[in-house]
């Protein structure tokens, strides 16, 4: 995303915090597809997914006035909204059956990955080329965590190793990716 495009979108986001309807349907037009591709990556049902959406605007109308430029990028926080949005139903609607983490590459995928539906070009290409700069298994825990909504629990128990083992891998490779991203 653009310096410019960001800098736009940011100021929408502060004119919805101001309860500006014309705002939001801007701040709708410009993510909603990117963030109803998050929100079909993790739940894989459409149906699902456009309920969710909806929760999620819902969500930034209440909440846009909390929205930081200088914590993150619009987007980066409104994929995350959505994201978090999708896990919950994921977690409402109980155990969802998952294959191991090995069977993944398996698995034919045509479609763009959350990583390119959600950023540009440009930010696709630092957040790839961070993660490059972590070890294996932490890059391993972060994409299948947030690209793929996958909870600790289910990766520890797909890497054999305890769940607190889990949390430090993800939140040292987090920490990690934090600092390569804001070089």
């Amino acid at each position: 995303m653009a310096d410019r495009d960001r800098a736009a979108l940011s100021a929408a986001l502060a004119r919805v915090g101001e309860g500006s309807q014309a705002a939001l349907a801007e701040v709708y037009s410009e993510t909603s597809a990117k963030l109803f591709g998050v929100c079909l990556r993790i739940l894989g049902d459409r149906g699902e997914a456009e309920d969710v959406l909806q929760d999620v605007y819902i969500n930034v109308w209440r909440h846009a006035g909390g929205f930081d430029p200088r914590r993150s990028s619009p987007i980066t926080w409104l994929s995350a909204l959505a994201r978090n949005r999708a896990i919950d139903r994921i977690r409402a609607r109980g155990h969802r059956p998952t294959a191991p983490l090995e069977a993944a590459a398996e698995v034919a995928d045509d479609a763009p990955d959350a990583l390119a539906l959600v950023s540009g070009d440009q930010e696709a290409g630092r957040l790839s080329h961070c993660l490059g700069e972590l070890d294996a298994r932490s890059a391993r825990a972060i994409r299948a965590a947030f690209f793929d909504g996958r909870s600790y629990a289910e990766l520890a128990g797909a890497e054999g190793v305890p769940l607190g083992t889990m949390k430090s891998w993800v939140r040292r490779g987090l920490l990690r990716l934090r600092g390569c991203l804001d070089r």
